[in-house]
């Protein structure tokens, strides 16, 4: 059975999702994605990476403010509502969209609405699962495919896709590897769907946790934590938020883009510089030393900490 398959997604992690169901052959004939969004130096409006991806393989692109029929926009919800009657999709594949779905929405296609979400449910509900499974030391996350339902990420799990966290990991590095293995799980759960092959598993009671959204107000140090911490956050926030400190001499603080916690510990108030070289600048933590090994100044480039002690007057 071919399925027509109605896609709804925004950023580059769902993009790879559409393309990878173009790819398999999918009849793909309308793309839900946010409205363009200025950016760059000249703030321009920028489509999505979902809506360029649709544009270049000539798709139908919709852009509503909301799918609720009485919220604030209902003209919006009322033009999306008829496009997709129109169509009558298979399924819906959802992939970071950023709006919420209104059960009309959930209800139209013949199979529902699938969700590609990246993580291992029912850790990390909500809106940044990459960046929290890192920073709270997670050894394994993934992608599950779900079935989607009115509440958060609370839908019957159909497929799951484990990917282990390495310590080399970042936020972005992350998010790419998952983006890759969601792109494959929502493939082979089109496939098995239409043959009764994905049995439907409700989530578990325990273990649940969310995922809040990230916050720039979370990008200081709190050099009062371990470094062990430290450097998990530090890898978490690359590239989003990034993680910033204070140096001693400079007026405003350095984004620090990695740093490794040291087997040493110290006596040392947390903040203390305890050591500049071209291997690192270490610096007192609450608990251990950190290492910062690349660092950006406020208006210049990310450096490696071996260029960047170079231009920098450490006070006496």
């Amino acid at each position: 059975m071919s399925l027509k398959v109605v896609f709804a997604g925004t950023p580059e992690f769902a993009k790879l999702a559409l393309d990878a169901i173009l790819d398999a052959g999918y009849e793909v004939p309308l793309v839900l994605t946010q409205p363009d969004r200025p950016s760059g130096r000249g703030m321009k409006l920028q489509p999505s990476a979902v809506k360029q991806a649709a544009l270049d393989a000539d798709i139908e692109v919709a852009q509503p403010l909301s799918l609720r029929l009485d919220g604030k926009y209902p003209e919006d919800a009322q033009a999306a509502k008829a496009l997709l009657e129109s169509i009558q999709p298979d399924v819906m594949v959802v992939a970071a969209y950023g709006l919420i779905l209104p059960q009309w929405v959930l209800d139209l296609p013949t199979y529902g609405c699938l969700n590609i979400h990246a993580s291992l449910l029912p850790r990390w509900r909500g809106a940044a699962p990459i960046q929290r499974a890192i920073d709270a030391g997670d050894t394994k996350t993934g992608v599950t495919i779900m079935q989607m339902d009115a509440g958060l990420d609370t839908g019957d799990m159909l497929l799951v896709h484990e990917v282990a966290i390495h310590d080399e990991h970042t936020g972005g590095s992350l998010h790419d590897d998952l983006a890759q293995a969601g792109a494959a799980a929502i493939v082979e759960a089109l496939k098995r769907l239409p043959e009764d092959e994905l049995i439907p598993e409700s989530q578990p009671e325990q273990g649940v946790t969310y995922a809040e959204k990230l916050h720039k107000s979370e990008s200081p140090l709190d050099l009062s934590l371990p470094a062990t911490v430290l450097a998990r956050r530090i890898r978490a926030f690359n590239p989003v938020p990034s993680c910033t400190m204070p140096l001693p001499g400079l007026e405003q603080p350095v984004k620090v883009w990695q740093a490794q916690a040291l087997d040493q510990s110290t006596d040392a108030a947390p903040g203390t510089v305890l050591a500049v070289s071209n291997e690192g600048i270490d610096v007192a933590t609450g608990a251990g030393v950190l290492r910062l090994l690349e660092l950006q100044r406020a208006g210049s480039r990310r450096q490696p900490v071996a260029t960047f002690v170079q231009g920098w007057q450490l006070p006496a």
